[in-house]
């Protein structure tokens, strides 16, 4: 009776522990943590190391993955990055649906995995969860000859987000986790008027509103690249002439219109920095290719959101008027640079 009451009390004693451990690890003490994806970062390299995966990946998957959350998946895992489904953490089969165990977990061929030996696999465990998205990514393309691109596509099955996890990659991979500098998108030692106009109705091709805010200024006046990020579009449009959208690592799209030229060498993919020279302002639009001078030479700045399965224009007035108190560091196709003091 003594030792059946001893074995119980170990049980018991055991499960209030586990519990307890649980408790103060759970996804909603995760939540309330402060982290930046900065502070990530050596635990994308740590892994990405282990399992011969680039941690600018890692890091990737985790941007695109946080930016793409519907407040569902937030509610669901309220923690920072990619969030795999229970079947797959805990592995297919395995009775236990949100299964924490490493040993049963293995049992199942699941992917959850314990960074630290505490004999807990969690999934809102930021050092389990990057280890276990490293593991998969090396199983992956492991089995599809080194195949990284084919790897992320089982991941997300989306080919836009296969497009921005790698764009985002290299955008990590040469400004960092940290890249989130602007400027004023003109060469600011020109003379420019900023007329904020976003909203105003349009008729040109229909009744529609103008979805960002006109920089008037000489032909030929320089067009500067107001972020980190990549070009995503660059050719004609028949309401905005030669045209270039850039995004960003946090999913911003910069919309440039009515350019007279391009920045030579400049071409879609390119990574860009703030400042960086992309073309030149024009009265090119609203009409076939080669349309222009239906309007006075301005710059049409627009910046627009994208949820994954929505996309609107928001008034970038706001940013362009703490953008114009700044310095601007202007850089030119072969990255030499000079600094304008110009307010």
């Amino acid at each position: 009776m003594h030792r059946q009451r001893s074995v119980w009390f170990v049980m018991t004693t055991t499960a209030i522990l586990c519990g307890f451990a649980l408790a103060a690890r759970s996804p909603s003490v995760a939540a309330k943590s402060t982290m930046t994806q900065a502070a990530l970062q050596p635990l994308y390299e740590e892994y990405g190391d282990k399992y011969h995966v680039p941690w600018t990946l890692l890091a990737a998957i985790d941007r695109y993955a946080e930016l793409e959350k519907t407040k569902a998946d937030k509610e669901q895992a309220p923690y920072y990055g990619f969030a795999f489904h229970p079947s797959t953490w805990s592995g297919i089969g395995n009775p236990e649906a949100f299964d924490v165990s490493p040993a049963s977990i293995a049992m199942f061929s699941g992917i959850g995995r314990d960074s630290n030996g505490d004999q807990l696999a969690l999934p809102w465990d930021q050092a389990d969860r990057i280890q276990s998205l490293a593991y998969w990514l090396h199983e992956e393309t492991r089995m599809d000859d080194g195949d990284e691109e084919l790897a992320v596509w089982n991941l997300f099955q989306d080919p836009m987000a296969m497009d921005r996890v790698f764009a985002y990659s290299e955008i990590f991979e040469h400004f960092g986790l940290s890249a989130n500098a602007h400027c004023f998108p003109l060469d600011k030692r020109y003379n420019y008027t900023v007329k904020h106009s976003f909203g105003a109705a349009r008729s040109w091709g229909g009744r529609r509103s103008h979805e960002g805010v006109d920089i008037f200024a000489d032909y030929g006046t320089p067009v500067l690249a107001c972020s980190y990020g990549f070009v995503e579009l660059k050719g004609w449009n028949r309401f905005g002439g030669w045209r270039v959208g850039i995004r960003d690592a946090n999913n911003l799209y910069y919309y440039y219109a009515h350019l007279s030229s391009f920045s030579q060498g400049l071409e879609q993919g390119d990574l860009v920095r703030p400042g960086q020279v992309i073309g030149y302002v024009g009265s090119t639009g609203y009409g076939p290719p080669g349309t222009s001078g239906k309007f006075p030479p301005h710059l049409h700045f627009g910046i627009y959101k994208d949820t994954g399965t929505h996309e609107w224009a928001f008034n970038p007035s706001g940013y362009l008027l703490q953008w114009q108190r700044q310095k601007q560091v202007i850089w030119n196709h072969e990255q030499s640079s000079t600094e304008s003091n110009n307010s």
